[in-house]
């Protein structure tokens, strides 16, 4: 070992390593060796480890776990004492509707002067995972600067090579993989010291320790970044008791107990999974999205992976599965940094392991850029096909070749032959220059059908036929040929099926549906007529002359409907109905048609109450009710007067009674007699006698005089002396029937 004593004088001092001494790394990880600060002598150290998941669940450098709730961008991890100038941040939101539980939503990495931020879209199902530089995505994989930047589809794997830094971010969960050569004992945040002891991992910015990590948490919000909405905590920190832990998982078809299980059973004894079942059990009790219990699996899964053990997990679940695109293939373990066809043996690759989508075995990327896999390199065609070196294909009419000296694509315009000529004789046919359908490439002079160039053709079609055009296969030209319709013809008119066709006289002629071979037309159907014989009541069928071809029905009688019932009155008869006999009908003619006219007798006014008993009778016309009125009737009349005859008088007034009243009489139609019949009856005594009464004369004398005295009086039949008119008191109303 040299030692400057002084004036460019150096002393050389024997310096002797100590013996190596086996560690045990608190975060559970294995040892390396690493040399001294005089970079001679080695010794074991542990490397710096800083894992989260879920809602969020830490576990810092050393290998503390915590969990810790803020809504808020945090320091993840910087130096104490600037040397590298890294400082990482983690912005933690809100990622559960039912219960105030966060999950990491994107990590920002400064590291000299570039900051990149890893960022995931979405929390709840599949990662959509983005890098953004000063707000713009970034095209991956990215290696500027000191820095490399990768995707795995389902991690984004963040590299600095010359320090050994390596931060990952996925689906809910990240690590930050810093070497204890270069930052050990030197760091500050939600990830710890650093430095193998637990005991100082809970550091406040201001050195101070706490007990609670999750205490410490609130006071390492991102002070360099404008967020007024986080909360400030308290000057001093407040022990917060931790909320109990769920000895077991909270929902019955919970993932949690395969981390126990013998799918991680060959990664137990190099990494214990009892922390991050922990995650996963308070995932199951406080998050109500199921998947997030997957991240507790995943982020065991890698660091089981960088223990050099590889677990296929995700097939013993249903709700962690993988997604690849169609020509990926999922590995639990492979390189964060693809092998493909552009690597160089003198570039250092990242050897840091990653699960996600890869090339199938026997495959790599054609170049970092185009995310390709092939299984031979060669050379990637304009449209990102890629080729074998030496392969000829034609692209866009152009011969091309990958050429495999300059492993680039060269291409030439296509050479293509002479065409054939074409000979068109068809009419309507003309020669073209168009497009070879053989060899899009190249032109060809082909036979085109252009129907402005076709003869002129008639469209007349005699009567029943319709104009159709059709133009055969292979043929330009439409050809007009006539079809039949559907129709019949007779005498050069039309005809729809079912329609009357008037063909021979005394013949029905219909149009049939049946169709003419001949034609092609309907046919005409004729049948002779069937006369109708069968006349309806009061009409007689008639023959009449030989030009006609059926007879006619000839009206013989009058039918007069009443009541449902039908009756028949020859010509001149009368008839009233038994049931109304004020009715009658008459049958009269009226040039060729018979009529029956309907009579009504209007009867006077009738009081049965005004008759005399045993006087109601019916006229002789059968309708009016007529009787003997008891005022009017025939009856003795009680009156008292003075006899007086031949200058004699009775002294005192004697009784006269006499007959006075009215009797029937009547006139009517007589169908017997064809004629008027006439009865008269007066009112006339019936019983009478003989009285006698004394009258006194002017000269004293006293003479007996004898008189009729009526008793009794009566109707009695006369003889009618003139012929009488109808009564004044009938009167008669005719209507047409």
């Amino acid at each position: 070992m040299a030692r400057c004593i002084e004036n460019n004088t150096i002393e050389i001092v024997p310096y002797e390593c100590p013996p190596l001494q086996n560690i045990i790394c608190a975060n559970g990880k294995k040892p390396v060796l690493e040399y001294d600060e005089y970079h001679c002598c080695q010794q074991y150290v542990c490397d710096c480890v800083c894992e989260g998941w879920g809602d969020p669940h830490y576990i810092t450098f050393d290998g503390l776990y915590y969990s810790y709730q803020g809504n808020c961008t945090y320091i993840l991890m910087e130096e104490i004492t600037a040397k590298h100038h890294l400082k990482i941040y983690i912005d933690n939101v809100f990622c559960d509707p039912t219960e105030d539980v966060s999950c990491p939503r994107s990590i920002t990495i400064a590291y000299g002067f570039q900051i990149v931020t890893l960022i995931n879209h979405n929390l709840i199902g599949a990662p959509q995972l983005e890098v953004l530089q000063n707000g713009k995505k970034l095209k991956l994989p990215y290696a500027q600067q000191g820095i490399k930047i990768m995707s795995s589809g389902i991690n984004l794997v963040y590299e600095i090579p010359l320090l050994n830094v390596v931060v990952t971010f996925g689906m809910t969960g990240f690590s930050v993989n810093l070497p204890y050569q270069y930052f050990g004992s030197n760091t500050q945040g939600h990830c710890g010291t650093c430095t193998n002891n637990q005991a100082d991992d809970c550091r406040l910015p201001t050195g101070e320790l706490v007990e609670n990590c999750a205490v410490m948490a609130d006071y390492w919000p991102a002070n360099d970044i404008y967020q007024p909405n986080c909360p400030t905590p308290p000057a001093v920190p407040t022990q917060v008791p931790e909320p109990p832990l769920e000895p077991t998982p909270c929902k019955p078809d919970s993932i949690c107990d395969l981390l126990k299980s013998s799918v991680f059973a060959e990664c137990h004894p190099l990494v214990s999974p009892d922390n991050f079942y922990r995650g996963c059990v308070f995932d199951s009790c406080h998050v109500s999205n199921p998947a997030v219990e997957c991240t507790s699996l995943q982020t065991y899964a890698a660091a089981c992976a960088q223990a050099g053990i590889c677990i296929h997990w995700r097939n013993h679940t249903k709700i962690c599965a993988s997604d690849c695109p169609s020509d990926k293939v999922y590995k639990p373990c492979g390189p964060a940094e693809q092998p493909t066809c552009e690597d160089s043996a003198d570039e250092p690759t990242v050897t840091f392991v990653t699960e996600g989508c890869f090339c199938p075995d026997g495959m790599k990327l054609f170049n970092k850029e185009s995310g390709i896999c092939v299984e031979k390199c060669g050379c990637l065609d304009p449209e990102g096909v890629p080729r074998e070196f030496n392969e000829q294909f034609e692209y866009k009419c152009q011969d091309c070749i990958c050429d495999e000296p300059t492993k680039t694509v060269i291409c030439k315009p296509k050479t293509c032959p002479a065409p054939p000529t074409a000979n068109c004789n068809d009419p309507g046919f003309v020669v073209v220059n168009q497009t070879n359908p053989a060899d899009p490439c190249c032109y060809a002079y082909i036979c085109q059908c252009n129907v402005n160039t076709c003869p002129v053709s008639s469209m007349d079609c005699p009567v029943g036929y319709k104009p159709v055009i059709s133009v055969p296969e292979g043929k330009c030209c439409p050809q007009h040929t006539c079809e039949p319709k559907r129709v019949c013809v007779h005498k050069d008119v039309e005809y729809q099926p079912g329609s009357s066709v008037p063909v021979v006289a005394c013949q029905d002629c219909t149009c049939s549906n049946e169709i003419d071979p001949k034609s092609g037309l309907f046919k005409i159907v004729c049948v002779f007529q069937q006369c109708k014989e069968t006349c309806e009541q009061g009409y007689e069928y008639v023959e009449t002359n030989d030009y006609d071809c059926c007879g006619k029905c000839v009206q013989k009688q009058c039918v007069v409907h009443l009541n449902g019932n039908k009756h028949l009155l020859n010509e001149g008869q009368t008839w009233s109905p038994p049931e109304n006999m004020c009715e009658f009908y008459t049958c009269v003619r009226n040039g060729d048609t018979l009529t029956a006219l309907s009579s009504h007798i209007i009867c006077p006014v009738f009081q049965q109450s005004n008759c005399q008993p045993d006087t109601i009778q019916t006229a002789a016309n059968g309708c009016c009710k007529t009787c003997v009125e008891i005022d009017k009737a025939c009856k003795l009349v009680s009156t008292k007067t003075h006899v007086s005859l031949h200058g004699c008088r009775s002294t005192e007034e004697v009784e006269m009674p006499y007959c006075e009243g009215s009797c029937n009489t009547f006139t009517k139609y007589s169908e017997a007699a064809a004629g008027m019949e006439h009865s008269c009856s007066c009112c006339k005594e019936m019983r009478a006698s003989n009285r006698t009464v004394d009258l006194l004369c002017l000269n004293g004398d006293k003479v007996k005089h004898t008189y009729l005295h009526v008793e009794e009086c009566g109707c009695g039949q006369t003889e009618c002396s003139t012929t009488a008119g109808l009564s004044a008191r009938r009167k008669r109303r005719s209507t047409l029937l």
